[in-house]
Formats: C-alpha cells, structure tokens, sequence
C-alpha cells in the first residue's frame, strides 16, 4: 500500500470528548454503556490542511476523558515532533511510545489514542491531494459496500430489525452471551419477524469461555448466522479458537480485541477464522487495519470493519472497507448516537444493504464546529 507522508509538520491537535444521554443502555455480555461517548480528534498542518479522527473510548466509564488528555498531553506532542517523511504513523507512534506503555501498563489507551491519530493523518493526507480517502487508498475503488445493522439488543430484536429493514438494511447482527434461553429467544423472535432470507449475525462479545462455547454456538446453529463474533475472550490461547472452529456449525469472527501485528498475523495463518474485525479507532489506525485486511484477503477471511462509536470513525470505517475490496460488511450501529448520526447525516444512505460514498475529500465530513 502506499503509505501517506506528512508533507507539512502537524502544529496542532485538539482532542474534545462528546457525551450524549440514551434513554435505553446499550447493554453487552460484560457491560453497560449508560451514555454515548466520543472522543473526537483534529490535527492541522502548517500548511493549514486538517485533518479528523476518532479515539474509541466506550468502556470502562471515565475512558473518554482519559483519552483525551493522553492526546493532548503526550501522543500528540509527539505527532507535532516527528519530521515529515514515510512512515506508517500508528507505528512510528508506538515505537517513540513503547518504554512508556511498558512502564505505566497503559498499553489499550496508548494504541487506541494513536490509531485515532493515523487516521486523522490519512484524512488530512487525502484531503491535501483532494481525493476521497478510499480512492486516496485505493485508486480503483469504486465506494461501493455492503453494510449491517449492529448492536441488536434482546430487549426487543424483532421489532429493532424491523424498524432497520424500513430504512433499507438487509444484514442484521443480535447480540448474544445473555444466557441460552434469552439468546435462542433473541434470534427466535427475528427470524419469525425478518424470516429465512434476511442476514443474520451473532455477537457474543468474549461472553463464554473453552467450557461451553461449543455447546452455546450450538444451540444457535438452527437460526443459520453468518458469523458468531467473539464467542471467547480476544487472549484465549489459538489452539483452542482452531479446537472450536473445527467443531463450530458457525463460521467464527473476531478481531476487535487484537492488540499487536503478531497477533492479527497468528489469527490470519491460524485457519480458526473466517471473519476477520479490526477497529480503526481501537488499533492499527488507518495504516494498520488496512495492512491486515489485505493480509486477511490473501488468506480468503473477510474483512469486516469492527466500529460501535461516533461518525468520524463509522465514516472512516466505510473508507477503509471501500479501499480494501472484498465482500466484508460495514457496521453500522442501531442504538442511538447522536454524534453519529448528526455527523453522518446522509451520507451513508442505504439502499438494498449497500451504502454509496460519495466524492468529498477525506472521509466526506469537516466538523470544524465540534472545535470551535
């Protein structure tokens, strides 16, 4: 891949944490989100090109201003010292980072803070040569991706995919790790609502473990997923993912709790997966999730953008999933977000499960408001 330069040095960069009430909390196997945070990033170089990206930060509570500070007090200091020149910039990042992250154990905010900054990088980057970031990316891109409706609660799937289907969704992930009865419920109650040709996926969200993941993937096999996501914990040794997929009636997907190049190289060469979800605002920034999903592709696992948070990194995702090929899906998430939602506005209209991208600079928006 062509990996972006930063022409100019960067002279500024402001970080600012959005936090919008839900009246109904996302609920996961191992936790509650009682707001919607965003940690939302600009950089400018001094040639006055800017650029935007998002630093996740759902859990635990306080993590959006934790974040925040890191970025303003120590990675971005850092970004503003490095020269122009080539270089993944997640990278270069990490290694300036390394004695640091061992010393304080702050490892996932470190890595999560610098993958918001890569991507703010390549959305500067592509804005400069005036070139939509999947096209920046990938010159033959078309824009053109599949997409789903994520973050389907048990509270009521039925209904939730439903409502999703009216606004042209055809794919449709619900959450499970609730329990056997509640999660053959969930996807019981969608399948007699969206019927057999609808798409469905499962989630588990690292909620089971080596004991009975097999007995749970199983029980759910008759309402035909796609995928079953994280249906152990990210750290689990490998030899047990290849011991559960060989026996698994479900393809398996994971990847957003990786945390290092090695680890995304073990998953591909594994043979364990078959789904493969890194979060550009979680790792690996622009430069390193596209690097995996074109190592993912060679190996033919599919590269589906993990993504639960606010519309500069929703739109991000897109690019990338636009810029890698493939038949991966985006996640779009159904729960309320405001700062997803207000920022995306309508330029991820979906028509029959395929989202269109448009041809603005960047990753489409400029929300310049949200700094001022």
């Amino acid at each position: 891949m062509s990996i972006p330069l930063l022409s100019d040095p960067v002279v500024s960069v402001t970080a600012i944490v959005c936090r919008a009430p839900v009246d109904i909390p996302v609920r996961t196997s191992f936790g509650i989100m009682r707001d919607r945070p965003s940690v939302f990033l600009r950089i400018v170089d001094a040639a006055g090109h800017e650029g935007y990206g998002e630093i996740w930060c759902n859990f635990p509570a306080p993590a959006a201003e934790h974040r925040r500070r890191l970025a303003i007090e120590v990675v971005g200091p850092i970004l503003a010292d490095m020269n122009p020149g080539a270089g993944a910039v997640y990278e270069r990042l990490m290694d300036r980072l390394h004695i640091l992250a061992i010393q304080s154990g702050e490892w996932g905010p470190l890595r999560q803070v610098c993958a918001g900054l890569d991507a703010a990088v390549h959305d500067l980057e592509a804005r400069r040569a005036d070139l939509p970031l999947y096209r920046y990316l990938n010159s033959a891109a078309d824009g053109i991706i599949r997409c789903y409706a994520s973050g389907i609660g048990p509270e009521n799937p039925a209904a939730v995919a439903r409502r999703f289907a009216d606004t042209g969704h055809t794919a449709f992930k619900v959450k499970v790790g609730f329990g056997p009865e509640t999660d053959r419920a969930s996807l019981a109650a969608f399948r007699s609502e969206m019927g057999d040709d609808s798409e469905l996926m499962t989630d588990a969200n690292q909620g089971w473990s080596t004991i009975n993941a097999a007995a749970n993937i199983a029980a759910l096999a008759e309402f035909r997923p796609l995928w079953i996501e994280e249906p152990l914990p990210a750290d689990t040794p490998m030899d047990s993912w290849r011991q559960l997929s060989e026996g698994s009636p479900i393809p398996i997907a994971t990847g957003e709790n990786l945390a290092s190049s090695d680890e995304y190289e073990t998953a591909i060469e594994s043979g364990a997966l078959n789904f493969l979800q890194p979060d550009v605002a979680k790792w690996g920034g622009v430069s390193g999730c596209l690097a995996v999903a074109r190592a993912a592709a060679e190996k033919g696992l599919t590269y589906c953008p993990h993504f639960l948070g606010g519309g500069i990194g929703l739109l991000a995702s897109a690019h990338l999933l636009a810029a890698a090929g493939g038949n991966g899906l985006l996640e779009i998430d159904t729960n309320p977000n405001p700062f997803r939602d207000d920022l995306v506005g309508g330029r991820l209209a979906i028509e029959d499960g395929r989202v269109s991208l448009g041809d603005e600079p960047g990753i489409g928006i400029a929300p310049r408001h949200l700094f001022e």
